[in-house]
Formats: structure tokens, C-alpha cells, sequence
């Protein structure tokens, strides 16, 4: 079975809460009113006895049904069970018969007279052995309590349709920025037009889900935009390198179909410039796949030695031909060690690549890493740009590399919950600084100690 819509589902309960509440509360009143009316009518018959018309039964009933002074009707009632009544007989039940052995409270009861008609009979001990029953007809009372049943319902039903009215109106006042919502998830799907925004207003958790939901798409369309930015600078980047390739492969190619072979010291540079250009795109491919995997797709972070890290990175730029003299104390960092070496590796590569002679100083103090170099440094206008990718100072466009390994080196320290930054050096050069949280001891090693 096909379930309604929300808007629909939510009126059917609120009119149906309503309507048991209204349901509830009519029963009550009409029970409220039945025990005041009864209630009143025994007072009535209570208040009616009169001591002389008691003792008129006692001493002149003889024969039933005969007339007395009562305004309603009364009836003897002895302890052999005989009774004698002025007006309708009313008849007596095991109650009845207790009043007349035991003085006590008054006992009431609906009873009826022996020709069937319904009467509200107070039962009242007048002497040992005697007991005196008066009652009055419940016409009036049922008449009073069926038409308080009839206004009652009227107000019930009234009510029922006020609050299903009430319900539909509350209904579309409360779904209307779920509806809005709704909407723009629609247009989106159709359309992919990430810009659209939902308008929220007050504070309520639909205006949070809207906001969330603004955040959602803002932080796609940035992905998508972000993407897109990634894909053209990789397409610019890449053409220069194929294109090299394809013009040495064709030459290559032509001395060889044309039977006219290259002097062999022009075809040995031609290969190692072929080298070369195959090393730049393997190098290029490499950090574009770095920099496009997502956020969370990495190695799981550990707790690591982040000296022991920026060691391994040190013996590695070493073995590339870089002077590196290094001052580190211990540091423990939660993060990936991959990722985290990589993005030494590269502040190191590039000190090393504006350095006279490739040197480079590393310092490691209570979690913040400082790699200088001795070069010319860099203009201040090119320090807000140096982490973007693919941008390269005018200076260095001569030089081997991308412009992606710095943008490296901000997602893996941003991805530790680290910052980095680059600043032109007092006395000359450039200095990289990389902060990352962490510990002196390791966690490791201090729950031991415990």
C-alpha cells in the first residue's frame, strides 16, 4: 500500500491527537455532569424527607399505592420483607434490606418501581426494624444527560474538523522549507547546478538542515571547481612534455624510415632529452595522483616519530645530491608516514634547488620543523602563491619540477592537522616552517611507565 505524503501523514495525526483529546475531554464532562445531576437529585429526596410523613407511613400505610402526603413516591419497608408504598411501589433489593436492620448513611441506587420505570431511590434506617425508601423518576436526569451527550458530540465533531483544518494549515506552514528543500535537491538533480541555495530563516532544525545542506553544495561546487582548475592546469602542464616527446620521437622515427642516420652524438642527446621528458611526466603523474586522491583516501594514521620521519627524508635527499646539516629532537605526531616523508622530502628538494651547492639547514624543535636554504630568496609578492598548485615563481620556470610540490607538502600537513608556511630568511634565503601537534614522549611509552 502506497504511503501518503508527509504533508498528509502529519494533518491525519495531528487531527487525530486532537480528536482523541477532544474525545477525552467531552467523556469526562459528560460523566462530570451525570454525577453532579444525580448527585443534586439525591439531595432533592433528602432534603424532601420530612419526620411527619415518615411516621404517616408507620402508623397510616396500609394499603399499597395509596395516596399520602409525598410529592414523589415512598414505600415501607419492614424486616419481614412487607412493605407499603405511597404512590408506585418501589421495589427493594438486598441493599434496601440492610438499612432496615443497621442505622447507618443513606444508601442511593437507581432502582425501579414495579411497573418498570426507572427511578433514583435513597434508602434511609427511620426506626429498628424500619427503613423508608423515597424516590424520583430518572426521566429527567437521562433526558438532561442525553442531550448533553448530543451538545457534547456537536462540539466534538466541531472541534475534529476545526483541528483537521488546523492541522493542514500547520502542516504546510511547518513542511514549507522542507518543501523548499525538496525543490532545490530536484533542480539540482536534473540540472547539477551546484549554485543553488536554499533562504534560511530562524534558527529551528529545518533552517540548520538548510544551512547544512548550503554548506553541502558550496563545498561541491568548490570540489567540482577545484577539479575542473586541476584538470586544466594537468592538461597544460602535460602538453609541453608530450609535445617534446612526439617532436624527438618523430625524429627518431624520420632518420630511421629515411635510411639518414643522426650523428650519434645528436642522437645521444636525443635520448637522454627523451629520458629526461619521460622522468618529468612519471614525476608529474606521480603528484597529480597525489593531489587528486580525496581527503580521506590515505594510509590510516598512527602515532609516529615525526624525527624518525624527517630522518628517513634527510638520507633520501642526501642520495640525490643534497647538503643537509640537521638539529632534531624527538617529536610523536599522529598522521601518515608515507605522506608525511613525502612532504619533507619536498621542502627539502626544493631548499636544495635555490641553494648554492644544494644546502640546506633542518631543524626539528618541539614540533616545528625549519628548512632554509641560502638562495635569493623570494619576492613578497610570490609568498601568498607558493602553495597553489602548479605556480611557479618567474625565476624558477627554468628550473626541473612542476609547481606541484608544494601544494603537496600543504595537503599532508593539512591532513596531520599541521600548518606551513614560507618566509624569506633573515641574512638571505627562504625558510619553510611546518607546525604539527603532538607529544615529547610517546603515548605508547608513558601508559607503560603508568
Amino acid at each position: 500500500m502506497r504511503r501518503g505524503s508527509l504533508r498528509s501523514r502529519l494533518t491525519l495525526l495531528v487531527t487525530a491527537a486532537v480528536a482523541v483529546a477532544i474525545a477525552v475531554c467531552a467523556a469526562l464532562s459528560w460523566f462530570i455532569v451525570q454525577i453532579q445531576v444525580v448527585g443534586q437529585l439525591d439531595q432533592s429526596i433528602l432534603e424532601s424527607e420530612k419526620q411527619g410523613d415518615k411516621n404517616y407511613l408507620v402508623h397510616e400505610c396500609t394499603i399499597e399505592g395509596s395516596p399520602g402526603p409525598f410529592d414523589g413516591m415512598a414505600t415501607l419497608l419492614k424486616a419481614d420483607g412487607t412493605t407499603c408504598s405511597v404512590g408506585p411501589a418501589i421495589v427493594p433489593t438486598d441493599l434496601d434490606q440492610l438499612a432496615v436492620n443497621r442505622p447507618g448513611e443513606p444508601i442511593y441506587r437507581d432502582g425501579k418501581t414495579r411497573d418498570g420505570k426507572p427511578v433514583r431511590v435513597v434508602t434511609v434506617n427511620f426506626a429498628p426494624g424500619v427503613a423508608v425508601m423515597e424516590a424520583r423518576p430518572l426521566f429527567h436526569v437521562q433526558r438532561t444527560l442525553r442531550n448533553t451527550a448530543i451538545y457534547l458530540g456537536g462540539i466534538a465533531a466541531m472541534g475534529v474538523l476545526g483541528a483537521a483544518w488546523a492541522g493542514l494549515a500547520i502542516s504546510r506552514a511547518a513542511l514549507r522549507p522542507v518543501g523548499d528543500l525538496t525543490r532545490a535537491v530536484e533542480h539540482i538533480a536534473q540540472t547539477e547546478d551546484l549554485d543553488t541555495h536554499i533562504p534560511v530563516r530562524g534558527s529551528d532544525e529545518i533552517a540548520r538542515l538548510s544551512s547544512s545542506f548550503n554548506a553541502m553544495t558550496t563545498a561541491l561546487a568548490g570540489s567540482r571547481e577545484r577539479q575542473k582548475q586541476l584538470v586544466a592546469d594537468a592538461g597544460h602542464e602535460l602538453r609541453t612534455p608530450l609535445t617534446t616527446l612526439r617532436t624527438n620521437i618523430d625524429l627518431l622515427l624520420r632518420s630511421e624510415q629515411t635510411g639518414r642516420s643522426l650523428d650519434p652524438d645528436a642522437k645521444e642527446r636525443l635520448l637522454i632529452n627523451v629520458k629526461a621528458q619521460f622522468a618529468e611526466l612519471s614525476s608529474l603523474v606521480a603528484d597529480l595522483l597525489q593531489l587528486a586522491r580525496g581527503d580521506t583516501d590515505h594510509e590510516p594514521h598512527v602515532e609516529l616519530g615525526f624525527h624518525e620521519i624527517v630522518t628517513a627524508a634527510v638520507e633520501r635527499a642526501r642520495l640525490r645530491g643534497a647538503k643537509v646539516t640537521t638539529d632534531l629532537t624527538p617529536w610523536y605526531v599522529v598522521g601518515s608516514a608515507t605522506s608525511l616523508e613525502r612532504a619533507v622530502l619536498n621542502l627539502i628538494d626544493n631548499a636544495a634547488k635555490f641553494s648554492p651547492e644544494g644546502e640546506v639547514e633542518v631543524s626539528l624543535q618541539h614540533g616545528r620543523l625549519t628548512v632554509r636554504d641560502h638562495g635569493p630568496g623570494l619576492p613578497e609578492e610570490e609568498l601568498p602563491h607558493v602553495f597553489e598548485r602548479f605556480w611557479r615563481s618567474p625565476s624558477a620556470r627554468g628550473l626541473p619540477g612542476s609547481g606541484l610540490g608544494l601544494a603537496i607538502v600543504a595537503q599532508a600537513v593539512a591532513e596531520a592537522g599541521g600548518t606551513v608556511s614560507l618566509a624569506n630568511a633573515p641574512g638571505g634565503g627562504a625558510i619553510a616552517t611546518l607546525d604539527l601537534p603532538g607529544t615529547l614522549i610517546r603515548h605508547s611509552e608513558s601508559d607503560k611507565s603508568r
